[in-house]
């Protein structure tokens, strides 16, 4: 299947980056290259772009689809937790702007064999990186049920989370758990009738919270942002795309830090902490997809993009 990938807010991202035609960039979550390769666009022969994803099938795309930029472009499969390590190797210190477009991309969700999807059968699987050994299967199969209440309830957000945990453990007390379908029989099971009528797919949720604590999506970014702003010249952007709450809290919260980081009481009539501010959230409110480009493509209904300016 061809790699599929929808760059969300790509206008919005490139305006808010505001590309230096001889700048340095890194694209953190490459996905297809759609966002990589409207920023290669704008360089000149001096610019260059960095390119990293943990999946192969990205990689693979990316690099037939950016080949035209020759030695501008350099792809690295890898997980952007790991960016401030991987361009040390190529000698970079610094750069003039970083973009993360998180969340799962089409192509994950659409190549049903990936299990991602809670509409197609298929194995559980939901790896990101598929060199890594541990699945969607080992989480459903040998999670206590505390474990398996907790991630629904802090990932999924769902009211559902204890009976859904309740009922995975039950299910599997007869046979492992080992494809999506089995997963979605468990959670409707979990859930009243009326409930599942009421409301979008019963296994959106929880799909999403297993996805979550498998990649350890939240801890990466919570871990890694701050550094990613490090990494910036003076001037220079993090753009950064989520597609759900818990991700955009990180963010902004992250940025807010940043901006703000005296931590001395409201009364102290100096600053005595001596923490200094990083640069200037550029967006007080995050910036939304346009009618059109909901009307072109309804998956980006819940991004949200966020940007940061180092100083």
């Amino acid at each position: 299947m061809t790699f599929k990938h929808y760059s969300v807010l790509l206008e919005e991202t490139m305006e808010a980056l505001r590309i230096r035609p001889d700048g340095i960039y890194v694209d953190g979550t490459l996905g297809g290259g759609g966002h990589a390769l409207a920023v290669c666009k704008r360089l000149s022969e001096r610019g260059h772009l960095y390119g990293i994803d943990q999946d192969a099938a990205a990689i693979s795309t990316a690099s037939e689809r950016l080949s035209i930029f020759g030695d501008q472009v350099t792809i690295i499969r890898n997980n952007y937790c790991q960016m401030k390590e991987v361009l040390k190797t190529y000698g970079v210190e610094k750069v003039d702007g970083i973009l993360l477009d998180l969340g799962v991309s089409s192509y994950q969700l659409d190549e049903a064999d990936r299990g991602f999807t809670y509409r197609e059968d298929a194995a559980l699987d939901m790896r990101m990186d598929q060199r890594q050994s541990k699945t969607a299967k080992d989480i459903v199969n040998t999670y206590s049920e505390m474990d398996l209440y907790r991630i629904i309830r802090d990932y999924g957000e769902d009211k559902f989370a204890k009976n859904i945990a309740k009922h995975i453990v039950q299910r599997r007390k007869t046979k492992p758990i080992e494809t999506t379908s089995e997963l979605v029989e468990a959670i409707k099971a979990a859930i009243p009738l009326k409930v599942r009528m009421q409301k979008g797919h019963p296994a959106k949720q929880t799909f999403q919270a297993i996805r979550i604590e498998l990649n350890q999506e939240l801890e990466v970014l919570q871990s890694t942002l701050d550094e990613m702003i490090d990494l910036l010249h003076p001037g220079g952007r993090i753009c950064v795309i989520t597609f759900h709450s818990l991700e955009d809290r990180i963010v902004k919260t992250i940025f807010r830090r940043n901006e703000s980081p005296c931590t001395c009481p409201s009364h102290f009539p100096v600053c005595v902490c001596g923490k200094v501010s990083k640069g200037r959230v550029v967006t007080k409110k995050p910036i939304l997809p346009s009618e059109k480009e909901l009307e072109e493509n309804t998956r980006s209904k819940s991004a949200k993009l966020r940007v940061f300016e180092h100083i």
